[in-house]
């Protein structure tokens, strides 16, 4: 662009120009300006004012509260308003801008603007939530879904918290959040009022609450409802809902108890004589009703009763009733069968009880009545409200007792007129008595009234029935003896029983009078076979007597060697005895013998003693503390000498049973035994168990022909039964021994001494009768009473002093086992006994040194003994053998069973020492153990040598254990060593019974039996109950009673009687239950821990180590049960790798 030079010049000098024209402009318009400013200024501050007055007119007029009446309208006006307002601001603004004036920032309207978007956000959301929950109002009552409207109520709170915070000092949003507010409360009172348990008389006490009537029915809306304001009054609602909510479940518990007791039907079992119908023992009945009178109590407790206080008053009224009723029904009814087959099915009590039958009769007639009556009505509850039944059975029960009374007074009546029926319980002395009059029916009963006495021979009539008259006597052990004179057995049973008494003891004293004359017409070992077992033992020791005597006078007269030649004669005699039992003998005689050689040894023994002592005169100490036996031609008596006591001999009939052999130890308890006697008090053997105590009381009795009742002491026994005991002892004469005595009770123990203090002073001061517990009853003087106690342990208490001061104790320590074993051995036929005895003994002595502490090991007296037993059968199946080689084999085989696997090595070893180079095979019944091979298959078992070994072991022990402890760990296969020998007999015909219990299941009362103490009523016992069942099988098979549970001094001391000789089951009531030779007692357990001595010893023991079975058997039986063949191969592959 070219410029032309002109304009360069020019351009300057106009600006210059235009720049003066500017400021003359400005001068002339300034005043101009000035007066326009003022104008603006102006009109800015009266706009401020306006503003002002806008906003508080905004603050009035807007819809800040929550009830205008058109919000909306309110709304637009002020929005125009501020609108017009807004347009005047902005061209102040402008004005203002030209004239550059500063103008204030004008808040007030800024505020009234936000606050309008403000309310109309508010608004909105009023007018949403007015017009939902206006929806709501006319919902039906019915389908009202409160869930949903909590939901939508929830939303609305939660929007409501999200508007500004300014909004919520106003009074809209104060409406709407607590219009939110108050219907959530009001929902929630709305669903506990539709909770199911809501009645009619619930909803007027709603309204009593709110003051608000009005009519619930289907057409109810949920605005009726929210006008019952119930957002005010919600715990109100809340206390009836749940009232409702209570006395719903209430009134389910009354529809079910109407519906349970609506079906609650009596079962009835017909009674086995008459067939009148017996409520039989229901126990859902009674657990329901146990139960229902629990929950009606507990309803009663509950604040919401007062509803239907009525009706559960009326239920629990009605099913006490049922309660007491069908309680005493029970009652009355086993009471009723109990007497029923007394009175009505006795002939002999009917005659004896008349009145007391007509009585019977009576209260027969009635309880048959109410029973067919009964049935008729089969509901519990309608057939036990019946009016006036409660009073009709409660009258039946006081007339029954009267009854019972009646016949416990005549029983006692029977005791005291034949006092043995004290040792028998009042079930078989009923028995007895209600077939009194036939002696057939009461043999059964008879070995538990005589010693040895088991049945009698009576005398056919011509059509070869038995009639009333006794011929002879049968022991237990099948020895016949004939009566001197027949016995007549006829008349009332005490009667004849007196007779058959005094006929045994005549017929023994006869025998006797009969055998002491012809003793020396021929050859002892002839003449021992013409008289009963007892006869020839006592004549055999009168003999000895008398001998000994004949040789002091002729030593006295100068004949120095006569003792010696008397002491040849013993020893040869002694001799024959011995070849004699080598040779083939029946059971019986061979008992004979070995007893008679028992007492035979120790009657040797004695006098070898005086010999070496140089002994020449019957006074000296060593002969006087002898039990002398010697006849007395004038009186015909057996007399018993000790010291400076002397005896009669009873007479009782004692069989032909074993009898101990004597010790040392055995001759200083029989002195201080008969010296206690002879000072009028009562012996007190005490010591360890295996000692001999109760044994060595009972031989006493023995050796006295005197009958010696045994008791097995319990802490189930009162005072009662005690003196019902002393009572019984003082009118027959004869012995009592109390058995672990002081697992009595302190209490009873202090009753008990009073009691023997009366019977000791009376026997002290020669009385015929004295008064016992407040009633006269005769005294036989040879009364005695024996207690035997085993030191402190489990279950054992002190003896008070009182009671101490009436027995002279007598120290049991170990007996001599050497000797013991010795004359045993000689019983049983061994010539080298006593070099035998000497090895035996000596290895039971280093086993119990040598070998570990076990708790089942004994190698006390009774383990002896069973192993000499074994010896004597083996010895008799193989005489031909040597005898070391039969008792080496007796005490290898019957000791490995119980031995543990380590200690094996060490017994063996033993043995070997003992016996050297001696290696018997076992004796085996090779067809016994195919049956239990046999037996083994069929369990589907593995017939393992072993295992079949363990089932031959537990069988022999069997044969002369009576107790067996089988002991192993879980899973040895204890239960299936016993299983296989049941099922072997089972295979070999002879009919096995097994029953099985856990003593630890019920308590001691319950397994032994107890006496009410109120009723003197005896509750039987499980294992009582089961023991006599057993006993009452007449059959010859096995008989098991395997206890399955740990052992503990509690309840198993209660069997010491049954498990040692006595064999004999005592229980409180007086019952002696007898154990049978076919019966076994089985205790299956994994260890001997909590057992004592006394237990350990009185049981055979089979120890199953776990090594015996090991892993494999276990495994091929599991195996063998697999369905698929190629299974089972694999698995057999598997477990050999």
């Amino acid at each position: 662009m070219v410029v032309s030079p002109n304009l360069t010049r020019e351009l300057p000098e106009k600006w210059n120009n235009i720049k003066k024209l500017a400021i003359a402009v400005k001068q002339h318009v300034a005043p101009l300006q000035a007066n326009e400013m003022t104008v603006v200024r102006k009109s800015c501050a009266a706009f401020d004012v306006e503003q002002h007055r806008f906003r508080e007119r905004f603050r009035k007029e807007a819809p800040f509260r929550f009830d205008p009446k058109k919000p909306y309208q309110l709304l637009d006006t002020k929005h125009i308003e501020i609108k017009q307002m807004e347009s005047a601001m902005t061209s102040i603004y402008e004005s203002a801008g030209l004239f550059e004036v500063i103008v204030p920032d004008y808040k007030q309207l800024k505020q009234c603007r936000k606050e309008l978007c403000l309310l109309k956000e508010l608004w909105d959301m009023i007018s949403l939530v007015g017009t939902c929950l206006d929806d709501w109002q006319t919902t039906k009552w019915a389908d009202i879904n409160v869930e949903n409207m909590d939901l939508e109520c929830k939303k609305f709170a939660r929007e409501i918290r999200n508007l500004d915070k300014e909004v919520r000092a106003w009074d809209a949003f104060t409406g709407l959040d607590s219009k939110v507010k108050n219907m959530l409360t009001a929902l929630k009172a709305v669903a506990e009022l539709q909770n199911p348990a809501i009645r009619e008389r619930h909803w007027n006490q709603l309204m009593q609450v709110t003051g608000v009537r009005f009519v619930m029915d289907s057409d109810t809306t949920l605005a009726d409802l929210l006008k019952l304001n119930l957002h005010n009054s919600e715990d109100e609602v809340r206390g009836i809902v749940d009232k409702a909510v209570r006395e719903m479940s209430m009134e389910k518990v009354l529809k079910e108890l109407k519906m349970s007791w609506s079906t609650m039907e009596f079962q009835y079992e017909p009674h086995p004589r008459t067939n009148i119908p017996l409520l039989k023992s229901d126990e859902e009945l009674i657990e329901t009703l146990e139960d229902n009178q629990v929950q009606l109590q507990n309803l009663m407790t509950s604040k919401c009763i007062a509803f239907f206080l009525e009706e559960v008053s009326i239920w629990q009224r009605k099913l006490s009733t049922t309660d007491s009723v069908i309680s005493l029904w029970f009652e009355v009814q086993r009471t009723w069968s109990h007497l029923e087959s007394i009175f009505i099915g006795s002939e002999d009590i009917r005659a004896q009880l008349p009145k007391d039958s007509k009585r019977f009769e009576g209260i027969d007639v009635d309880f048959k009545e109410l029973a067919y009556e009964t049935q008729k009505t089969p509901n519990v509850v309608e057939a036990t409200n019946k009016p006036g039944l409660s009073q009709q059975l409660e009258d039946i029960q006081s007339r029954l007792s009267l009854c019972e009374k009646a016949l416990a007074e005549y029983l006692d009546m029977k005791r005291l007129a034949f006092p043995r029926f004290y040792f028998v319980s009042s079930a078989d002395l009923l028995d007895i008595l209600s077939n009194g009059t036939n002696p057939q029916l009461v043999q059964r009963h008879l070995s538990k009234l005589f010693d040895s006495l088991a049945r009698m021979k009576f005398q056919l009539d011509s059509e070869q029935k038995p009639t009333k008259v006794g011929l002879g006597m049968y022991s237990r052990e099948e020895e016949y003896v004939s009566c001197s004179e027949p016995c007549d057995c006829s008349g009332q049973v005490e009667v004849w029983l007196s007779h058959v008494l005094d006929s045994m003891r005549a017929t023994v004293r006869d025998e006797m009078t009969e055998a002491v004359m012809a003793y020396e017409e021929k050859p002892r070992e002839q003449w021992l076979f013409d008289y009963p077992a007892q006869v020839a033992l006592c004549c055999t020791q009168i003999w000895w007597t008398t001998e000994v005597g004949i040789a002091f006078a002729r030593v006295e007269e100068g004949y120095e060697n006569a003792m010696k030649e008397y002491h040849k004669k013993q020893v040869t005699q002694l001799n024959t005895l011995v070849t004699m039992l080598i040779g083939q003998l029946s059971k019986g005689d061979r008992q004979k013998i070995m007893t008679i050689c028992t007492i035979d040894v120790h009657a040797r023994d004695v006098v070898a003693k005086m010999i070496a002592q140089k002994v020449d005169n019957a006074q000296a100490f060593i002969w006087l503390s002898q039990l002398r036996h010697r006849w007395s031609d004038e009186e015909r008596h057996c007399f018993a000498n000790i010291c400076d006591a002397q005896f009669l001999y009873s007479y009782e009939y004692l069989g032909n049973t074993p009898r101990l052999v004597i010790t040392p130890l055995t001759d200083r308890c029989y002195i201080t035994l008969t010296q206690s006697l002879h000072l009028t008090m009562s012996g007190a053997p005490a010591g360890p168990a295996g000692t001999g105590k109760t044994e060595t009381t009972k031989d006493l009795g023995r050796a006295l022909g005197i009958m010696v009742y045994v008791f097995n002491c319990s802490e189930q026994m009162d005072y009662k039964s005690c003196g019902n005991i002393y009572k019984g002892l003082s009118q027959t004469g004869a012995w009592g021994c109390f058995d672990e005595f002081n697992r009595i009770s302190v209490e009873v123990l202090s009753v008990v001494a009073v009691q023997v203090k009366s019977v000791q002073d009376a026997i002290r001061e020669k009385k015929k009768s004295f008064n016992f517990l407040g009633e006269d009853i005769n005294l036989v003087p040879s009364v005695g009473i024996f207690i035997t106690m085993n030191p402190g342990y489990a279950g054992r208490t002190e003896l008070p002093e009182n009671l101490k001061a009436l027995f002279r104790p007598c120290a049991m320590v170990v007996p001599d086992f050497e000797l013991t074993c010795e004359i045993m051995l000689v019983a049983e036929g061994f010539i080298e006994a006593r070099v035998l005895a000497r090895k035996f003994i000596t290895l039971y002595q280093l086993c119990k040194e040598l070998l570990s502490k076990q708790d089942h090991y004994d190698w006390g007296l009774r383990a002896i003994k069973s192993v000499l037993v074994v010896a004597g059968s083996l010895k008799r199946d193989d005489p031909e053998r040597p005898e070391d080689q039969v008792l080496m084999r007796s005490l290898r085989d019957f000791n490995i069973p119980k031995i543990v696997t380590d200690d094996v090595p060490v017994f063996m070893g033993l043995i070997g020492d003992l016996f050297p180079a001696l290696d018997v095979p076992r004796k085996r019944d090779l067809n016994f153990e195919s049956f239990v091979r046999q037996a083994v298959l069929d369990l589907r078992l593995q017939a393992e040598d072993n295992f079949v070994l363990k089932v031959v072991q537990l069988e022999e022990l069997l044969t002369v254990r009576h107790s067996v402890f089988v002991v192993g760990n879980a899973g040895t296969g204890k239960s299936q060593v016993m299983r296989s020998l049941n099922r072997t007999y089972q295979i070999m015909k002879r009919r096995p019974v097994w029953t099985d219990l856990n003593p630890k299941a019920v308590t001691n009362d319950e397994l032994f039996g107890i006496i009410n103490p109120a009723t003197r009523e005896w509750k039987d016992g499980l294992f009582s109950s089961v023991m006599r069942e057993l006993a009452n099988i007449t059959r010859d098979g096995p008989k098991w009673m395997v206890l399955d549970g740990d052992i503990d001094p509690m309840w198993i001391e209660s069997l010491n009687t049954v498990m040692d000789d006595n064999k004999v089951l005592t229980l409180a009531s007086n019952e002696r239950i007898p154990l049978n030779p076919t019966m076994r007692l089985v205790f299956e357990i994994s260890h001997l821990r909590t057992a004592t001595p006394a237990t350990v010893s009185r049981a055979g023991i089979l120890y199953i180590n776990p090594s015996d079975l090991g892993w494999n058997p276990p495994v091929s039986s599991w195996i063998d049960r697999r369905e698929i063949q190629s299974e089972r191969a694999n698995l057999t592959v598997l477990f050999d790798k």
